[in-house]
């Protein structure tokens, strides 16, 4: 299992599950992976296509464990005060502006504006894998800010899903909801003795409920993953982050990564393609770049001397490895253009082409400012 930990394989799976998918919709056996992502399983209240099962389902667990990763990074690890935040979260808030207005750029006057928060996520394995790939002898200090600049991401980004991607919510579920999840989270604290086996299997019950009125309520249903990581008691939460984690990495993430990626590659010019294809390719690598850079600048400023600083390269580089997105941004995606099935493949495809060029620049500037920190610091 510790090799599916890694995030080197992290970002290997779930680059070649995006590949796989998109390889086979574009085959004789597309037709049938399609039919099978549509079908629909379970029955009654439950009955979701395969798709939604994986998107609605599975990826919850993700953002559990997103949300754990969040409340750590808020509670003990390099945002837990104003000071150690203010930084990265500048640079978030840049990074997640302008590839919005950028995208807005190319779409404003349309129906396709309302895809603006697809370019907007930085999938947090795909960019650390590659930093981990290509970024031997980097200072770790490098890595911290990535990190905490992808969680605040990740956090802008579930918020965006709740307030953006939500009509008219039935909020006596909510309400339900919300009882549940904070039964879950007083009963975590309990998780000890004798009594860890019963309360383990309420929790699982009262989570499985939470998540199911969240879903039902016209709320997406990654918002339970994450309300159950975020009020789950510290210490049991990394022990069951610990259990799930590689079935994230290894099973998880590749399979929706393979769902969003069953598109059929639209035979039309590239004249032909849709405002929002071209403000998704443009604003996820180069808006990403810019925004996190002009953001990391000017948080620099924030930063006490005695702190240490990230140079201008770094910064630059970090603004790169941001643009891959993947994940969330094939998430928004489907939620930004769900009643348009033409506009949410070519979505797909955009966010696996601009997330590609991210990976190629990010992977030279990282290559680039490790060599040179190996120079400037050999080890003994």
């Amino acid at each position: 299992m510790s090799i599916i930990r890694s995030e080197r394989t992290a970002a290997g799976l779930l680059l070649g599950a995006a590949a796989l998918g998109l390889l086979l919709a574009n085959t004789p056996v597309g037709p049938a992976l399609l039919d099978l992502q549509h079908a629909h399983l379970g029955g009654g209240f439950l009955e979701l296509s395969v798709g939604h099962w994986i998107s609605d389902g599975l990826l919850a667990v993700f953002f559990f464990i997103v949300a754990v990763e969040l409340k750590h990074e808020l509670v003990a690890g390099e945002l837990n005060s104003l000071q150690k935040a203010i930084h990265p979260a500048i640079a978030a808030v840049a990074g997640v502006a302008v590839p919005a207005l950028i995208y807005l750029g190319f779409t404003a006057g349309t129906r396709y504006a309302v895809g603006w928060p697809i370019p907007t996520a930085t999938d947090i394995a795909f960019a650390l894998g590659v930093l981990a790939v290509f970024g031997r002898g980097l200072p770790n200090r490098l890595r911290v800010f990535l990190l905490a600049l992808a969680v605040l991401d990740d956090l802008i980004a579930i918020v965006i899903i709740a307030v953006f991607f939500t009509e008219d919510p039935n909020l006596v579920e909510l309400l339900l909801a919300a009882v549940a999840v904070t039964a879950f989270g007083l009963l975590s604290r309990l998780l000890r003795g004798r009594m860890r086996v019963p309360i383990g299997v309420l929790m699982v019950l009262l989570a499985l409920l939470a998540w199911w009125l969240v879903l039902d309520s016209g709320v997406h249903a990654t918002i339970a993953g994450v309300a159950l990581g975020l009020v789950m008691a510290r210490r049991p939460a990394g022990r069951v982050v610990h259990v799930l984690e590689p079935w994230s990495n290894g099973l998880i993430l590749p399979l929706f990564a393979f769902s969003a990626a069953l598109v059929v590659i639209p035979g039309v010019s590239p004249a032909e393609l849709r405002p929002s294809f071209w403000g998704i390719v443009v604003a996820l690598p180069v808006g990403k770049l810019i925004g996190i850079t002009l953001g990391g600048w000017l948080g620099s400023f924030t930063r006490g001397p005695a702190r240490a600083r990230i140079p201008l390269t770094g910064l630059i580089t970090i603004g790169a490895l941001g643009g891959i997105g993947f994940t969330v941004s094939l998430l928004m995606n489907e939620l930004a253009f769900s009643g348009d099935a033409l506009a949410r493949s070519e979505g797909t495809l955009a966010v696996l082409l601009g997330s590609a060029v991210a990976i190629v620049v990010s992977a030279v500037l990282v290559s680039l400012l490790a060599r040179r920190y190996r120079r400037l610091h050999p080890h003994p």
